[in-house]
């Protein structure tokens, strides 16, 4: 009779390797359609991990139900330096998040952003060009500037909405420019506006062009990390509840392990028919 343990290391595997089935044709899927910078980037990662999974649940359902100590060990092998990742990315995403927050200004409704407020590490990965023309990319394709302007509001209504941080930051120029409202995303130049009085350089960089306004600002790659920031926290406490169940995992594929070594050194006894 096969032990209880292997049993269940099993039945876990088995509802890994359903789940990954999904996600691997989600990834194929994004990869046939994609046309923009954003959908190629998701494509790998999502792959990645639907592969994954399907090869480390296989090794588990093989390992224990057929008891294969080789596959097994394989299995918790992999299952370990999966556990040991996630621990520290669940960290280091606490660490590089602690930093940030938006700032309230009087008489708005909106909070505004300012990149020097996060952290190094996350201040340096929008900062590098590269990054930044990728993300510029997922903004622009998006078009969340252009559903803002969509509301068609006047300026008590504006300056009282609840912005969103990447709104706030990339679809209008910071309150310190003192512009002059025409609409959510078109902003003229006060009369005598001269640009060495304004201690804000995103104010000199701001356009009305559709397809520039403040997306090259650093209010907007604030406003970026602020939803970074937001995302990750919340991943995190995600990351926090599945190692637990990676532990429990792991901990009966251990048991599962040790059933088959006693099993491989003392097989049991079999009567003559």
């Amino acid at each position: 009779m096969v032990r209880c343990s292997n049993n269940m290391i099993g039945v876990l595997n088995i509802i890994t390797f359903v789940l990954s089935i999904p996600i691997l044709s989600a990834g194929i899927w994004l990869g046939r359609r994609a046309t923009t910078d954003c959908e190629k980037f998701l494509q790998g990662p999502v792959i990645a991990l639907g592969v994954f999974l399907l090869l480390v649940s296989l090794a588990g359902v093989v390992g224990g139900c057929c008891r294969n100590s080789c596959l097994l060990w394989l299995y918790l092998f992999v299952m370990f330096i999966l556990i040991v990742l996630l621990f520290c990315f669940t960290v280091f995403a606490f660490v590089v998040t602690n930093k940030g927050a938006g700032e309230a200004v009087s008489g708005r409704g909106f909070k505004e952003y300012r990149l020097g407020d996060y952290s190094n590490w996350l201040q340096k990965r929008v900062e590098n060009n590269k990054n930044w023309k990728r993300f510029k990319s997922c903004l622009q394709d998006g078009k969340v500037c252009q559903s803002l302007q969509q509301n068609n509001q006047t300026w008590e209504q504006f300056i009282n909405d609840n912005l969103s941080p990447i709104q706030s930051g990339c679809c209008k120029p910071p309150t310190a420019c003192n512009f002059i409202y025409v609409n959510e995303t078109f902003w003229t130049k006060p009369v005598g506006y001269n640009s060495s009085d304004i201690p804000d350089p995103d104010c000199n960089t701001w356009q009305n062009d559709q397809s520039m306004l403040c997306y090259d600002c650093q209010s907007c790659k604030a406003g970026v990390l602020a939803n970074v920031k937001n995302d990750w926290k919340k991943v995190a406490v995600v990351n926090i509840i599945f190692l637990i169940f990676l532990i429990v995992v792991y901990s009966v594929g251990c048991c599962a392990f040790r059933n088959n070594r006693q099993d491989n050194a003392y097989p049991r006894y079999k009567p003559y028919p």
